[in-house]
């Protein structure tokens, strides 16, 4: 513990910054709870979105296996923007996934197979499954570095911050009241000491 002033001066400091603490210490517990609860509605939506992302990447491997056709579909499905919005969740801003903007990439009808444009629509979809998948692991990231960052505001002004002012102001407090009971007692010693000279 830091060493500190004895004067009433450090005491209203000691005071004002115990009233600081104690009025700011519910805003961030109210802020972690927001933060928690963004981060189990990120987790249900990733989880759901990975299945989803899986399930169709599934269907999709197995119903181009049936053509028996080989077909070099990745090179024409390439991302041209990724369309993002910023929201604020409890003070920090995230990314928010809007959509996608494709390059038109042409290719020969008589040289692709006849399932390819199907094949692309639904190699976009994953694309874009992808991507929002990627966004929702960042928006998770952010949070969960606020989310680190606030517990450990809490934990210092609970357990350090708090008691360290209000012991603060209770060793002022005792060293002001014995300043003050030593000088009633010197102001009573003067007091009898010019009596008994007055009365000699």
């Amino acid at each position: 513990m830091a060493k500190i002033k004895l004067s009433k001066t450090e005491q209203k400091r000691q005071k004002d910054a115990l009233k600081r603490f104690l009025r700011y210490l519910p805003t961030l517990i109210l802020k972690k709870q927001q933060l928690q609860m963004e981060m189990r509605k990120i987790e249900i939506e990733l989880e759901k979105k990975q299945q989803r992302y899986n399930r169709l990447n599934h269907d999709f491997v197995q119903w181009i296996a049936v053509f028996g056709e080989p077909a070099d579909l990745d090179r024409l499905v390439v991302v041209k923007q990724v369309k993002t919005q910023t929201s604020n969740i409890a003070g920090i801003d995230i990314p928010v996934f809007e959509g996608a903007v494709f390059e038109d990439i042409e290719y020969d009808l008589f040289e692709t197979p006849l399932w390819i444009d199907r094949g692309l629509e639904q190699l976009k979809d994953l694309s874009v499954l992808k991507l929002e998948l990627d966004i929702l692991h960042f928006q998770k990231l952010l949070l969960g570095e606020e989310l680190r960052i606030t517990s450990q505001r809490i934990n210092l002004f609970e357990k350090v911050k708090i008691p360290e002012a209000r012991e603060n102001i209770r060793i002022i407090q005792i060293y002001l009241g014995d300043q003050q009971i030593a000088a009633v007692v010197r102001g009573k010693i003067s007091k009898n000491k010019i009596m008994r000279s007055h009365a000699r």
